[in-house]
């Protein structure tokens, strides 16, 4: 390379560094190309989530005219899987591997059944809505063969994410690890919106050759994904020669060490109550842009924008105030905070006397429930992270993965319900037909104030800052 060449590859290795978001999370040992690959698999599975609970969720109802009430089981079956998310955990802790590996074969397991899933999907769909020469089939097999295909999707999704942020765990340092956190969770969030936009364009004119296509080319990238992912990530050299004489301890017996060290129910019970509060109005939020505050349709879908954006912002300044020593459990406490006003923001956007001001407000408080829900994931999975036992992140991650998970799924379900309950029983007028979406709102700062309530005695006391290390919370104590 002559030295023009170097200076310009210097320089663009300096601007990289300086400008891509969690560029300073790689380190010596695990230099940012190996961390960008590593983080491919969070792709694969923002592909997937889109797949499910946006790209089908239409295609099913409008296109397919598979009845809304099918399709809503369909979606809601994956998180059947999301409780054994410490189990996967778990079982990549102790796992033990001829060739040395602990996580990467549990990744290559969960990307297969990932893959089995989206293969089975697409012609499972069309027996479904009985199109063309699968009219002839009986309707319960499209009904079986759907139902398998998510709960396959599923399945793979939480164990390759479960396992994919124990690898990274292993593989960052202590003092890297949030900015790690950070730049994970952006890859999940950068695949979902790349995944919506390439989706929607493929679709665009829409065939039922055209969606198998698109489903099958999703398994493909998926394989393709992860296998580039964990290709050379993990160090042969924890096989089964080197603890052959230690006795290695159950899933019972490790998870009663676990979740009676200490303050690890309360920090499990905070992550369950914080995701609630931040995930009951993810369907609410469009149908109340349309309804009560009158916008278009193409204003309501910027709000999915508005909440990545957000997001995205939540994660980038956890990760940098983080990765200097900060409390997680504090920064976690703040996301809350930023949630109580953002929630009563979208609600008072529905008094505001003028229709531009309802919208500003209405975006507004959408992009703070966005930053608020990023302060908050960031802080409690970096908690959690560093609360772990030696041997244990698997678990401890799956631990926060299934609390999460099954949190949200059950938040969603609960917000449709309770504004449909709440609307049909309240006096016509009480407060419009705003009074369902602003029951579950209220309800959502309730959850946010117990919430707080709850991660009051995680916090770490500031007099015992500067003796701590970097990384120490309270929660750290909870290691057998």
């Amino acid at each position: 390379m002559n030295p023009v060449s170097q200076r310009l590859g210097k320089a663009w290795l300096s601007l990289g560094s300086r400008f891509l978001p969690f560029a300073d999370a790689a380190t010596p040992d695990l230099p940012l190309s190996r961390l960008l690959r590593l983080s491919l698999f969070q792709v694969s599975v923002g592909m997937s989530l889109v797949l499910l609970v946006g790209t089908l969720n239409r295609v099913m109802i409008v296109e397919l005219n598979v009845p809304a009430s099918i399709v809503g089981i369909m979606v809601s079956l994956p998180l059947i899987f999301a409780p054994f998310r410490a189990l996967i955990g778990f079982k990549s802790d102790v796992h033990k591997s001829a060739l040395g590996w602990r996580r990467v074969p549990f990744l290559y397991k969960g990307t297969m059944v990932q893959f089995g899933g989206l293969a089975i999907l697409p012609f499972a769909l069309l027996v479904l809505s009985g199109g063309g020469e699968a009219s002839h089939a009986p309707a319960w097999i499209g009904q079986f063969g759907a139902a398998l295909a998510f709960l396959l999707i599923g399945a793979g999704v939480h164990t390759t994410q479960t396992v994919g942020l124990a690898l990274a765990t292993d593989l960052a340092s202590p003092e890297s690890r949030p900015k790690v956190v950070g730049l994970m969770y952006t890859m999940l969030m950068f695949g979902m919106i790349a995944s919506a936009i390439i989706f929607g364009m493929l679709l665009a004119n829409f065939s039922p050759g055209r969606l198998i296509q698109v489903i099958q080319g999703s398994a493909v990238v998926t394989i393709v994904l992860n296998g580039v992912a964990v290709w050379k990530q993990e160090s042969r050299g924890r096989s089964a020669t080197t603890q052959q004489g230690a006795r290695q301890a159950g899933f019972r017996e490790s998870w009663d060490a676990f979740i009676h060290g200490k303050n690890a129910t309360r920090r499990l019970v905070a992550v369950g109550l914080g995701t609630m509060a931040f995930s009951m109005e993810d369907i609410l939020l469009e149908p109340y842009g349309g309804q009560i505050l009158h916008l278009s349709v193409g204003d309501t879908t910027k709000l999915t924008a508005a909440l990545a954006v957000g997001g995205l912002f939540g994660f980038g300044l956890a990760s940098r105030v983080l990765s200097r020593g900060a409390d997680p459990f504090r920064m976690a406490t703040y996301g809350a905070l930023v949630g109580i006003p953002a929630f009563l923001a979208v609600i008072f956007a529905a008094s505001m006397p003028m229709q531009l001001q309802s919208a500003l407000l209405f975006g507004l408080g959408t992009l703070l429930i966005g930053f608020g829900a990023g302060l908050f994931g960031h802080g409690t999975l970096t908690a959690t992270m560093n609360a772990a036992p030696k041997d244990q992140a698997g678990l401890a991650l799956g631990a926060w993965g299934a609390v999460q998970a099954s949190a949200a799924g059950v938040a969603i379900a609960l917000g449709g319900i309770l504004r449909d309950l709440v609307t049909a029983f309240a006096p016509e007028n009480a407060l419009g037909a705003a009074v369902g979406y602003d029951f579950v709102y209220c309800l959502e700062v309730i959850l946010l104030c117990a919430t707080l309530v709850t991660m009051i005695p995680l916090i770490r006391r500031v007099g015992g800052f500067a003796g701590a290390g970097p990384l120490t919370e309270a929660g750290s104590s909870n290691r057998p």
